[in-house]
């Protein structure tokens, strides 16, 4: 975050955007950049409809450097237990204290900078595959805002006129969710009409699939699955659960790498915060449950760096992470002696892959459902799923590893943040075969589930919230101020203050919808397991 000029910049356009909420008239002006030609240029060769994809498609997970960093690392990531921060900043989301500027970015740079491009693709074309593709990528960028925060406008932003207003009531997160359903399901039958649509009509404006119609029904059907599983821990809500989760299977989910959805861009600029700004590093989860499993992905994943050797004052070659939730003294000391994430600028962003699939499968099967296989064999396939995927050896030799399990954390630097209460788990990697390992195995799926998705921040974020899993080490420095508990870690994002200013009457109802206050020790609506863990 070297820049702040531009962070400036991105905050001022965001407040802009907000600030015309209700102006739907001046959509097209805020959003074209003076190099940008018109829209009666554009649509000479249906550009228009291309650009609006595009502009959709690298806003689930974002591709521009600082909105990714805000929502990526800065926030989901290191509550998920993947990325530390480096900087000497003493107020920010990993010690709960963020800048209240920074509360922009998850919820209204998102929000401001989806609405333009779909707004413009209603109104540019009423072609069903394209407004199809649309209505996916929205559902695609706002179930991950509707995960960190809770009621969100979701439903009533678009008019039945057409009009787009954002100073709109709220969704209720249940609301939000069976809309998404309804809006996945009608996605998912234009797609099933249109399958022998030849893959040129759609190429150019698609930098996922290319063109691909049942790749991307396969994505369709699999965000209906992840979603589905959120629902699992509502009691009222089980059997929708697992109904829509085995609708979802049987339509048709990622199961080989081969669909996994990966968006490809000229320039990977993400890559700037780790390798250019070196203002991340990986997080001391990831790395002690990895280097305790000797997991083989790790070569692939993350950079080497000097760790203490086996005998004293000797150093080796290893993986080290960086403890989240610190207040760090020195950025120099600090960017040496941790691992980075291996991503270049030629790297594509990772929105879903075959093994998180699969082991939302096996999580399924677990719990009784008809998930087309085995819970085990599905628990395994994900794991060879995920070795295929980087490239990795050593898979069956992993999979029945009934002995390594997480190592404790130790500070690399100085010691001073070396976990004390570690290590956090006892998880083994083989499964076990008794019916009454439930909760044993839930826990080894949700956890190989961790490594496989790393980096997705806001879905590890989202499933260690509703299982608890995997077993994560608190942060040091809560500034909270008591309104999160060290032991729960955060559980939401709160509103950014210019709700209050510009929307208050809607943000109250809202707050009433969540059934605690605005702050980040509040549960969300699928957020319902209790006992062993957070």
């Amino acid at each position: 975050m070297k820049h702040t000029t531009s962070i400036i910049k991105l905050f001022s356009l965001a407040l802009l955007l907000i600030s015309g909420y209700a102006c739907t008239g001046n959509f097209d002006k805020i959003n074209q950049k003076d190099y940008q030609v018109d829209k009666e240029e554009l649509g000479r060769e249906g550009y228009n409809v291309g650009a609006s994809l595009k502009g959709l498609q690298g806003l689930v997970i974002p591709t521009e450097e600082h909105l990714y960093q805000f929502v990526e690392a800065l926030a989901a990531g290191s509550f998920a237990g993947y990325i530390g921060c480096t900087v000497e900043w003493t107020a920010k989301f990993e010690t709960y204290n963020p800048p209240t500027d920074w509360l922009e970015a998850p919820f209204s740079d998102l929000i401001t900078r989806t609405y333009p491009f779909y707004r413009d693709l209603l109104d540019e074309t009423e072609d069903p595959v394209a407004l199809a593709l649309g209505k996916l990528l929205r559902v695609s960028i706002m179930h991950r805002v509707t995960d960190m925060y809770g009621p969100i406008p979701y439903s009533k932003i678009i008019s039945k006129t057409g009009e787009v207003s954002l100073t709109v009531p709220y969704d209720s997160q249940e609301e939000v969710y069976k809309q998404m359903f309804k809006e996945l399901d009608e996605v998912r039958d234009v797609l099933n009409d249109n399958l022998t649509l030849s893959a040129e009509a759609f190429r150019r404006f698609d930098n996922v699939y290319q063109g691909n119609l049942s790749k991307w029904l396969k994505f369709t059907n699999s965000l209906k699955l992840r979603m589905a599983m959120r629902l699992t821990y509502i009691p009222e809500m089980k059997e929708e659960a697992q109904r829509i989760a085995e609708e979802a299977v049987a339509s048709g989910v990622i199961t080989l790498n081969a669909d996994n959805a990966l968006l490809k861009v000229e320039e990977n600029r993400a890559a700037m915060i780790f390798n250019d700004w070196n203002d991340h590093r990986v997080g001391a989860d990831i790395i002690s449950y990895m280097n305790g499993y000797k997991d083989p992905r790790r070569e692939k994943m993350f950079t080497i760096v000097k760790v203490k050797g086996t005998t004293p004052n000797t150093e080796a070659d290893g993986y080290a992470g960086i403890r989240i939730g610190i207040d760090v003294a020195s950025k120099n000391k600090m960017t040496g002696a941790y691992s980075k994430p291996i991503i270049s600028s030629s790297s594509s962003f990772m929105w879903m892959n075959a093994a998180e699939i699969t082991f939302l499968r096996a999580e399924g099967a677990l719990r009784g459902w008809n998930m087309g296989g085995d819970a085990k064999d599905l628990y395994n396939d994900a794991i060879a799923l995920s070795f295929e995927q980087y490239g990795a050896s050593g898979v069956e030799a992993y999979i029945a590893d009934a002995t390594n399990k997480p190592e404790a954390y130790t500070d690399p630097v100085s010691g001073t943040y070396t976990d004390r209460g570690g290590p956090r788990s006892t998880i083994t990697i083989a499964w076990e075969n008794d019916e009454e390992k439930f909760e044993r195995n839930l826990e080894r799926i949700i956890t190989q589930k961790w490594i496989a998705n790393f980096p997705l921040g806001v879905e590890a974020w989202s499933e260690f919230r509703r299982t608890g899993y995997p077993h994560l080490i608190p942060v040091v420095e809560n500034k909270s101020g008591g309104a999160i508990n060290s032991d729960q870690m955060i559980r939401r994002l709160w509103y950014p203050p210019i709700e209050y200013t510009e929307n208050l009457s809607n943000i109250n109802s809202a707050i009433g919808m969540l059934g605690g206050p605005d702050n980040g020790g509040t549960k969300l609506w699928w957020d319902k397991k209790s006992g062993t863990n957070p």
